[in-house]
């Protein structure tokens, strides 16, 4: 209804687009379609101090059975790009590049699972699609994905009502998404941190809280890098989230509404910034 009301001119401008629907919108000769690479990713998160997912082999089970690039195609449409299970995105200045790319890899998966005492593996994964746009699709395909992996995962399709004050952190494993932070202390600080206040999978890691206390106060930038490049190599092995995929932010603006030629990517239509800075031609 709200693309309808971009079409017909009731509207100039829908921050969320449906990607399902994006090709036929973009077809309307007064829609423009727009779309930023930012720091917004979708994630699993499992609590490290609950079975199965206390055991890092049970977690790492599951990270290696999740086809990431089948995601991104078929959730995002191609609209974003693969995660390597960590939240920090290519735009902040100390992504580690150098991180290998997790892949998947069924195989692997079962060794761990194995590693972990176990001959197939059962969890429950709670989702709604209002953790994410396709969040329900996400997970059944990650359903079909682990079963070669020896792992059953059981999707729990919870309302979208009370989403965020009943599921999410009330359960042990779960859909979520996070917009990123304009800095990796920002990012690392308010979920990762063991006394984070948004800590969603109760990981604890006295290594990593060490590096993001010096990182801080680290003023050679080669340094910095490696301390922050190190902190992802932490999460990504032992800490408790599957990251598969960042998604793009993609918008629809009417062809009468303008704006300059650099765009805010942090968030959305011009980092939530289109009401001052975009004018109507």
């Amino acid at each position: 209804a709200v693309q309808n009301a971009l079409v017909t001119g009731e509207v100039d401008l829908v921050d969320a687009v449906d990607l399902k629907s994006l090709s036929l919108l973009g077809r309307q000769s007064n829609v423009i379609i727009e779309e930023t690479t930012g720091t917004q990713h979708f994630t699993f998160p499992m609590w490290t101090d609950t079975p199965p997912f206390d055991d890092v082999n049970v977690r790492l089970a599951l990270k290696l059975a999740v086809d990431r690039e089948e995601l991104v195609q078929k959730i995002l449409f191609g609209h974003g790009r693969v995660a390597n299970d960590h939240p920090i995105a290519p735009p902040n200045q100390f992504y580690a590049a150098h991180l290998e790319q997790r892949a998947y890899d069924p195989e692997k998966a079962k060794w761990h699972i194995q590693q972990a005492g176990h001959d197939r593996l059962a969890v429950d994964l709670h989702t709604s699609d209002a953790a994410f746009g396709g969040a329900v699709d996400a997970s059944v395909l990650m359903q079909e994905q682990a079963v070669g992996a020896g792992i059953d995962i059981n999707v729990i399709r919870e309302p979208q009502d009370g989403y965020w004050s009943n599921v999410w952190t009330k359960v042990p494993f779960c859909a979520c998404y996070w917009g990123g932070r304009p800095t990796e202390d920002w990012m690392f600080s308010q979920v990762y941190a063991s006394d984070a206040s948004w800590n969603d999978t109760h990981w604890k890691n006295e290594q990593f809280d060490r590096l993001l206390k010096e990182a801080r106060v680290e003023l050679d930038h080669a340094k910095r890098a490696e301390m922050y490049g190190e902190m992802q190599r932490l999460v990504r092995d032992d800490g408790g989230v599957i990251v598969p995929m960042y998604a793009n932010y993609v918008w629809a603006r009417s062809d009468k509404l303008a704006h300059g030629p650099d765009i805010a990517s942090n968030w959305a239509v011009d980092g939530w910034q289109a009401v001052d800075r975009w004018w109507f031609a």
